[in-house]
């Protein structure tokens, strides 16, 4: 019986995996959990499982891109006739119906001609964290999340020795930045990410009619409220984290900016789904925390790390960068006064965060130094008119200002 593994969807933005190399090769004997190859996603580099045992008779590329349903691989008995299989393929309108141009590729034996029943394909689901089952027992037991975990074995494989010197270190470490020695000048094959990032903000911003709204906030009793947290708590709150807990409890009292725009309908979302954009080596990517206004500062705190960290080892999964609402992107770490950003689609809107400054301001009729922070909210007008959007921000502004409304 003949198997066909085929380029699962991982997004809802993938058309095409690109796969980076093969660890089996035409011939091989193939068992139910070994790992045939690596393939590369818009959003992550991951593993592709076998979940069948057999020979591995053909595989459609050594390296490339494949399109989504489009297929890898076949397995199955040797005696299988893969020409066959292809050819039904072909006569059945598959994505992608690869005709079999050299018979080195394929390892069949002569004619017996075997019965090929219906391929099944591989989804999503076959693409696994490349971990040791004793490393993964002692992650389990130590309840550890080793997709946060970067791998030291053979093809970047978590060891038993990566979960010992995680667990020596504090769980809830920040992700290490990543220096490198030299920079790569001249001509750069794009990436799955950055095609996506190209295609997905390029219709972004110029099918969807952006507007831009800003404002200025005092930070200064926020800045009070979170030192007084950090004292008693074990969990060191962010700034980030204040914006993400007071713009879910913002979207709460203005539910027309957790929109999404479907062409042919408008979406309201009762749940508050927040994507915090991520910058990473080869892009720009969002995760979610989910039901942000039901979470506590030191959870979304401990969530936000852990995603941060997943996302810059590009370990985050499919379900870990979907279903977002409301996205925030954060630039105030970099000392940037004021900024736009492109809204991520379907949603209605995007924050823009800008660092906070130190400034004179007047308060009480006299000039004070205040700490002050500007955000910009871009909205799709399709959606969201100035007014709601000025609405949001007066809400956010004042909730900022005077953190003990978030209790009311």
């Amino acid at each position: 019986m003949a198997e066909i593994i085929r380029m699962p969807r991982l997004s809802d933005t993938m058309e095409e995996g690109n796969i980076v190399s093969w660890l089996k090769k035409v011939g091989d004997s193939v068992k139910a959990g070994d790992i045939l190859a690596e393939v590369e996603t818009d959003k992550a580099t991951m593993e592709l499982e076998s979940y069948f045992n057999g020979t591995l008779l053909y595989i459609s590329k050594e390296k490339g891109t494949v399109p989504v349903d489009g297929i890898i691989a076949i397995i199955g008995n040797a005696s299988d006739d893969v020409n066959a299989l292809l050819s039904n393929e072909t006569q059945t309108n598959s994505p992608i119906n690869p005709k079999i141009t050299d018979e080195k590729a394929i390892k069949t034996e002569e004619p017996a001609k075997a019965v090929v029943q219906a391929p099944v394909s591989v989804t999503a689901e076959h693409l696994r964290l490349k971990i040791s089952p004793l490393a993964k027992s002692l992650a389990k037991e130590a309840g550890i999340d080793p997709s946060s975990i970067s791998g030291s074995g053979d093809q970047g494989r978590i060891i038993k020795k990566d979960i010992e010197v995680y667990m020596a270190a504090h769980s809830n470490a920040a992700p290490v930045k990543q220096e490198t020695d030299t920079f790569q000048y001249g001509d750069v094959a794009v990436t799955q990410m950055r095609k996506v990032i190209a295609k997905r903000l390029g219709e972004s911003k110029f099918t969807a009619p952006h507007f831009y709204l800003t404002t200025e906030i005092n930070m200064d009793k926020a800045i009070e409220a979170r030192e007084a947290i950090n004292q008693v708590s074990d969990v060191k709150i962010s700034f980030n984290d204040f914006i993400v807990k007071i713009c879910a409890l913002t979207l709460k009292k203005h539910p027309a900016i957790n929109s999404s725009w479907y062409g042919d309908k408008i979406t309201y979302h009762k749940e508050i789904n927040i994507g915090v954009a991520v910058a990473v080596e080869d892009g720009l990517l969002v995760p979610v925390v989910f039901n942000a206004d039901q979470k506590s500062l030191s959870q979304i705190n401990v969530e936000v790390k852990s995603l941060a960290v997943k996302a810059k080892n590009k370990k985050l999964a499919p379900q870990e960068m979907t279903g977002n609402t409301f996205t925030i992107s954060n630039l105030g770490m970099f000392d940037i006064e004021e900024f736009t950003a492109i809204i991520n689609p379907p949603d209605a809107c995007i924050l823009a965060v800008s660092s906070i400054i130190k400034k004179p301001i007047v308060k009480d009729d006299e000039i004070v130094v205040g700490n002050m922070m500007k955000v910009t909210l871009s909205c799709d007008h399709r959606i969201v008119d100035g007014v709601t959007g000025a609405k949001f921000l007066q809400t956010l502004k004042q909730t900022l200002e005077n953190p003990i409304i978030a209790l009311l």
